[in-house]
């Protein structure tokens, strides 16, 4: 694994009008890793996931991926870089196929062979999508709209993945599901930065974890010391 982060966050810190959000806010993703980003609701984690994809100007701080500073980068820019971001809700467009969502995923790429190939990895790993490729995807179960949507964001060939709230709405089978191909996705060498609300999967998932309250950081470090922190299961698991 690299030692050098491909996505590096300092001091970031980010808002919406007067109401600041984010304060201060610094991770590290390496090549290969795969981290989590656990917080109770309202801790401002959508928010980070939407400045690390272009979709909100941070006012303050840095975004560097592999070494490339990314201020004022446009979200065509951070996946010209490397970022592709699978959001909150899915957000496929329901009106269109199965198909046509997931090479809205590679819209900026010109390599037609390689995505035709991309696409056929797609319905391997997913094959309820091979079946039904030419359904409008607003027709899919929600685990099986997840599966389009991070087949959609893997369609950019992206090097960090970013997935905000993987197991929202799903019933325990898909996320078990969901999680064996993040797994697999992750060996292959795509990192990945998970939002999830499942703390114990996601801590269970990730190799490193940072725990964000009220917009700020408050704790880091390999994700099975923070599954045994008393702290950490007495706030977010319901254990003590």
């Amino acid at each position: 694994m690299s030692t050098t982060p491909t996505l590096s966050v300092m001091s970031l810190q980010a808002g919406y009008g007067d109401v600041r959000v984010l304060w201060d806010v610094s991770l590290e993703v390496a090549a290969g890793e795969l981290v989590c980003i656990i917080g109770s609701n309202g801790a401002g984690k959508t928010t980070l996931m939407r400045c690390l994809s272009g979709l909100l100007q941070p006012s303050a701080g840095s975004i560097v991926i592999d070494g490339r500073p990314m201020a004022q980068a446009t979200p065509a820019d951070f996946v010209r870089a490397g970022i592709a971001h699978v959001p909150e809700g899915r957000r496929l467009f329901s009106a269109m196929s199965i198909r046509d969502n997931l090479l809205m995923g590679a819209y900026l790429r010109t390599d037609k062979g390689a995505i035709a190939a991309d696409l056929e990895r797609i319905y391997a790993m997913f094959p309820i999508l091979a079946e039904r490729q030419r359904q409008d995807a607003g027709t899919l179960s929600g685990g099986e709209q997840q599966m389009c949507a991070i087949g959609r964001g893997l369609m950019a060939a992206p090097r960090v993945l970013l997935i905000d709230e993987l197991s929202l709405g799903l019933a325990p089978r898909a996320v078990e599901l969901l999680s064996e191909t993040l797994r697999k996705v992750n060996a292959a060498g795509v990192a990945i930065l998970l939002v999830e609300q499942d703390v114990m999967n996601a801590l269970e998932l990730a190799n490193r974890a940072y725990v964000i309250d009220h917009g700020r950081v408050t704790k880091s470090g390999p994700a099975i010391g923070l599954a045994s922190d008393p702290a950490i299961c007495e706030a977010y698991m319901g254990l003590s």
